[in-house]
């Protein structure tokens, strides 16, 4: 939309990963670094955490783009919480093993043979989990069994569990921890990485001299994304169509700090009747009030069944010895007409 207006080829924040896009900060490079020497160890995990909108998806497809075809074959899988057998069903879809009415067992030899084949051809057989720590601990362990297999000395299969922190405490078994060859968290940006991912993402875009962020703008956007670059992206992408709709090519922190409100209110709680903002803390009031009232009407509810069921328990004993029924028992009664004796007829009846 506002690409041309700035002489730009796309859109530089886009939200989706981009691997033409990544930025070796220095958390990146570490962790490139340590993929890159899982793939030579071949075998086991290799982990790799960080926020959401760190950059790992990103990251990983960058690696992916790298290597050679004819030497590794790769399959990512994006992770929700499954079972077992589904974790392995997925493991062969995501390499095209046929999994049709196969049970766990079947499964486990089919995948070995598969990846037995691929080692003998003299590639390498690369599982990309992205998401992992949506992994149940059964489906690590099915992973962890996976990673088991070899052909004399070679491991059949290398995998690489990319995540948020959460994955950690999924892999504190000390079964997992002896797989786990390497490990790393991607933080945050700090303020100059802030600014050249900028930088790098606007070159990437094919930006000219049509388009100026000033110091206080990289500053302001660093504090108001905390420098995780998604957050990053999505404030840069809206300050440009900002921008192009006020016609303004240059922007200040006074700009930043404009978008960063409108974005607040856009997010923000919807007014109450009179006007006022409900706040957090108005809502937790309106909840405490719901409950109140729920729990009196439990309350009143086994009142009225107390009562009933000692009304009950009246009439069983006056039917028990012969005596009158209750009073109340009576004019609900003398409400309705008497019903007809069985050896009545229908013809007597009327």
């Amino acid at each position: 939309m506002y690409e041309a207006f700035y002489g730009l080829t796309c859109r530089p924040f886009q939200l989706n990963p981009d691997p033409s896009f990544y930025f070796s900060s220095t958390p990146h490079r570490k962790a490139m670094a340590y993929l890159e020497y899982g793939l030579l160890q071949n075998g086991g995990f290799v982990v790799v955490t960080g926020e959401a909108g760190a950059g790992k998806t990103t990251l990983v497809r960058s690696l992916l783009r790298k290597l050679d075809g004819e030497q590794v074959l790769a399959a990512t899988l994006v992770s929700t919480p499954i079972g077992a057998q589904d974790m392995l069903r997925t493991v062969a879809a995501g390499f095209g093993v046929p999994t049709q009415n196969a049970g766990n067992s079947e499964l486990l030899l089919s995948i070995q043979a598969f990846l037995t084949s691929v080692v003998q051809q003299g590639k390498q057989c690369l599982l990309v989990v992205d998401e992992a720590q949506n992994l149940t601990p059964r489906a690590v362990e099915e992973l962890r069994t996976l990673t088991n297999f070899q052909l004399g000395e070679h491991a059949l299969l290398q995998c690489f569990l990319v995540g948020q922190a959460e994955l950690r405490s999924v892999l504190q078994r000390p079964a997992m921890r002896q797989r786990v060859i390497a490990a790393c968290h991607i933080g945050p940006l700090d303020a100059d990485e802030t600014r050249r991912y900028i930088e790098h993402r606007l070159a990437c875009a094919g930006s000219t001299d049509q388009l100026e962020f000033q110091p206080g703008a990289y500053l302001k956007i660093f504090q108001a994304t905390g420098g995780i670059p998604r957050r990053i992206n999505s404030l840069c992408d809206r300050l440009l169509l900002s921008g192009f709709l006020d016609e303004k090519q240059t922007f200040a922190g006074a700009d930043v700090a404009t978008v960063v409100a409108e974005l607040d209110d856009e997010l923000r709680v919807p007014e109450g009747p009179a006007g006022t903002e409900r706040s957090a803390a108005a809502t937790d009031a309106d909840w405490e009030a719901r409950l109140s009232r729920i729990e009196l009407s439990l309350q009143r509810l086994e009142s009225s069944t107390s009562e009933c069921a000692a009304l009950v328990e009246r009439l069983c004993e006056s039917l028990g010895t012969g005596g009158e029924l209750p009073r109340t028992t009576n004019r609900r009664a003398t409400a309705f007409p008497d019903f007809p004796k069985s050896n009545e007829s229908p013809e007597n009846m009327k």
